[in-house]
This record gives structure tokens, C-alpha cells and sequence, in this order.
């Protein structure tokens, strides 16, 4: 499991109401695919990567989930609502990035305090690259 979205749903409330099992997820960038496929020579069109950072926080945290299993520690990031940045590219869902001032209440605050802290990120503070075609020999188009 990478993402968590529904954290009413019991499996994820049980983990999420305990601090013991939130994360904090540093980041300096996190990529979604583009809607559509580009030609970008070689063959097959493909679908390319756009990167997206956090201008105030040059390494940021996402709002994360973990427990041990199997004798692992396992870990999900949590997704909100996008905002106007994301969207085009991802409609449905971002990851939920963490102001730094909120750190501290999505590892020690109540559950119903990290719940709100489920949400789009200012789009203002945002910027995106892309996109990157990485397995085309480097090519980057749009940059």
C-alpha cells in the first residue's frame, strides 16, 4: 500500500488514531504521470512524468501511516483533495503535504486533530517540471 485516503474506514482509523503509528515522509519532489501519452520518438507514445516540489520547504513532509509487519516496519503516504496545481495532471487525489508548523500535531496530536491536517497544499506554494520522459535517453519536453 503506498496511499490512504479514507482514514474513517476502520483499518486506517486504527492505525491513524494512534501516534504511535504516523510518519512523517520527507520528500524534496513527488511525480505524477500526465493524463495523455506523448511522441517523443523511438516508438510507442508514452506517458510522461510531472514533478512537483514545495517552494517554502526545499525537503517537505507528508502526512504517512506505519506499522511492523512481518518483523518491517511498513509505511503508506496520505492523499487529500488536489489543489489547482495537481489537478490537471492528478484530478482525484494528491499527497498530504504537512506545513512544518503541524508536524508535531500529526505525530503527537488527537485523531481528530490529524484528521484535519488532511488536505491540498497551498497550489501558491507549489511549483511543477515536466514533463520528464526518463526512459527516453533524457528526453524532457515542456521544461
Amino acid at each position: 500500500m503506498t496511499n490512504v485516503r479514507q482514514l474513517g474506514l476502520p483499518q486506517w482509523r486504527r492505525l491513524a488514531e494512534s501516534p504511535a503509528n504516523r510518519c512523517l515522509v520527507p520528500l524534496t519532489e513527488f511525480a505524477e504521470w500526465t493524463p495523455e501519452a506523448h511522441d517523443v520518438g523511438g516508438g510507442k507514445p508514452i506517458k510522461g512524468e510531472m514533478w512537483f516540489s514545495v517552494t517554502d520547504q526545499p525537503v517537505f513532509a507528508v502526512a504517512g501511516l506505519c506499522q511492523q509487519m512481518a518483523g518491517r516496519l511498513c509505511w503508506a503516504m496520505v492523499t487529500c483533495n488536489p489543489n489547482e496545481l495537481v489537478a490537471p495532471v492528478h484530478p482525484t487525489a494528491m499527497i498530504a503535504v504537512l506545513e512544518v508548523a503541524n508536524w508535531d500535531t500529526w505525530l503527537r496530536g488527537r485523531y481528530d486533530e490529524a484528521v484535519a491536517l488532511q488536505r491540498p497544499y497551498p497550489a501558491a506554494r507549489m511549483a511543477v517540471r515536466g514533463p520528464v520522459f526518463p526512459t527516453r535517453a533524457g528526453k524532457v519536453a515542456g521544461v
